[in-house]
């Protein structure tokens, strides 16, 4: 990841939400801005992975001629867009 200048940018969170980050930043020995940028790269990491997988499975939809596993490819794309 290349290191840019810090953007400052304003955040309003739900009461129990900053405790909660509060609490973790107080176990880590680090600040709560921390606390909040390592979830915020966590969670775009995370929908990053979800979106490799879905394309994934998309292109084994596509290429796979087994019925039965075509039909679970689609169950599990209809589970990541629609839940469970």
């Amino acid at each position: 990841m290349r290191t840019t200048k810090p953007l400052r940018q304003t955040v309003s969170l739900p009461a129990p939400t900053a405790q909660r980050v509060r609490a973790i930043a107080k176990t880590r020995h680090t600040s709560a801005n921390r606390v909040l940028v390592e979830l915020i790269e966590a969670g775009l990491e995370s929908k990053e992975q979800e979106k490799k997988r879905f394309f994934d499975l998309s292109e084994r939809l596509a290429e796979t001629k087994d019925l039965v596993v075509r039909q679970r490819i689609k169950e599990t794309l209809a589970k990541m867009i629609f839940g469970e």
